[in-house]
């Protein structure tokens, strides 16, 4: 790490839910059936005098036609961490799943940085198959489009530095131009996986999330996470409902609304199966 990178404060905020089966989140289902309820998260940096948020959730009216449990506005929340919607300037996209970029006139005077590969995808022929473009909502792509328009989107191709200290890397596989966010903190560097890894389990096991566009991407993710982050508990996977019990709340008045990710976690993260001998 260059001592000249700021140390960013990361937080998690959990803005909706929904209940699901084990069988919901693994490429060819699970032997183990029961209940493995799945969150929904956006993330913030801050550090360098500046703040990031990454991701922008969905809105209320987005939730009840998918028939999601709305717990808050994420933008709402906001301000609760001292950050004000209106003056925040940089927006990283991990991808343009619905549950990952609505929202986007809430923040009037951001940029947005976004993988080049994912409005391709977005707007590109493989939208015209349901099985794919079931997990966009159409007018949050066309907002992103406009937005560019307007010069307010920086694309990449690949890895990219941010802010220093701050670095987005594009994995793929779960949509085209997924990307996944790296953050210098005072534990050393934490990889925000949004959906590189759904779950703990996702990578810890080797299984995939079945919504996918190129398999073989997904597990080439979980490698690249785990190089990128050193320790497999600076990893925090995209929707797994552990994050909120395993690290410490933002400040008491935000108890169950989002947690501090810059800390250590208080217990265990799943961890990666041994790789098969070949002897």
């Amino acid at each position: 790490m260059s001592p000249s990178e700021p140390e960013y404060e990361l937080f998690a905020i959990r803005y909706a839910t929904r209940p699901a089966q084990r069988r919901d989140h693994f490429i060819g289902g699970d032997p183990h059936e029961g209940p493995m309820p799945m969150d929904y998260y956006v993330w913030v940096a801050r550090g360098g005098g500046r703040s990031f948020v990454i991701d922008t959730g969905f809105t209320a009216a987005v939730s009840e036609r998918r028939k999601r449990t709305y717990l808050r506005c994420p933008v709402d929340t906001l301000p609760l961490l001292g950050i004000d919607p209106g003056a925040v300037e940089d927006v990283i996209v991990t991808h343009l799943h619905y549950d990952h970029a609505g929202n986007f006139d809430r923040f009037p005077n951001a940029r947005f940085h976004l993988q080049e590969r994912e409005i391709a995808y977005a707007t590109g022929p493989y939208m015209r198959f349901p099985r794919l473009s079931h997990s966009f909502e159409v007018e949050d792509v066309c907002a992103m489009v406009r937005l560019n328009y307007a010069q307010r989107v920086l694309f990449y191709d690949g890895d990219a530095e941010i802010a220093p200290g701050l670095t987005v890397h594009r994995a793929g596989g779960h949509s085209d131009g997924l990307q996944f966010v790296r953050a210098r903190t005072a534990r050393g560097y934490v990889v925000l996986a949004s959906d590189v890894s759904h779950f703990y389990e996702n990578m810890a096991s080797g299984r995939p999330f079945p919504t996918a566009f190129h398999v073989g991407q997904m597990l080439d993710g979980f490698e690249k996470l785990y190089a990128l982050a050193g320790d497999e508990t600076r990893i925090v996977p995209g929707h797994d409902p552990l994050v909120m019990s395993l690290y410490p709340a933002a400040s008491p008045e935000l108890e169950g609304i989002a947690v501090r990710l810059d800390l250590p976690p208080a217990g265990d993260t799943p961890r990666r199966a041994a790789a098969p001998s070949h002897h």
